[in-house]
C-alpha cells in the first residue's frame, strides 16, 4: 500500500496544539451563544413590555400601524404649517394696506 497520496500524521505535540486551538474556539463559542440568547430574551423582555408581545409577526404590524400613525400625524402638521403661513400671509397683506394708506 501506498501512501504517497495521503499527507504525513502530525506528531503529537502538533495535534495538541489544534486540540487546545479548537478547544479555545468551542469555549468562545459556547461563551457567545449564551451572551446572544441573554440578549435576545432581554430583546424580547423590552419589545413585551413596550408594545405588548414578543412575536415578530406582531411587532411587525405594530411598526406599520406606528408608520401609518406617523405619516397622518405629519401630514396633518404639515396642513397646520401650511394654515399658519396662509393666515400670516393674509395679516401682513392686511397690515401692509392699513400702513400704506
Amino acid at each position: 500500500m501506498s501512501t504517497s497520496n495521503q499527507s504525513p500524521v502530525p506528531d503529537i505535540e502538533t495535534l495538541t496544539a489544534q486540540f487546545q486551538k479548537l478547544n479555545k474556539r468551542k469555549i468562545e463559542s459556547e461563551r457567545d451563544l449564551v451572551n446572544a440568547e441573554k440578549h435576545l430574551n432581554d430583546l424580547k423582555q423590552q419589545a413585551q413590555d413596550e408594545y405588548g408581545t414578543d412575536h415578530l409577526d406582531e411587532l411587525k404590524e405594530k411598526l406599520e400601524q406606528i408608520k401609518t400613525e406617523n405619516e397622518r400625524k405629519r401630514a396633518e402638521y404639515h396642513q397646520t404649517l401650511e394654515q399658519i403661513e396662509t393666515e400670516l400671509t393674509k395679516i401682513e397683506t392686511e397690515h401692509q394696506a392699513t400702513d400704506a394708506s
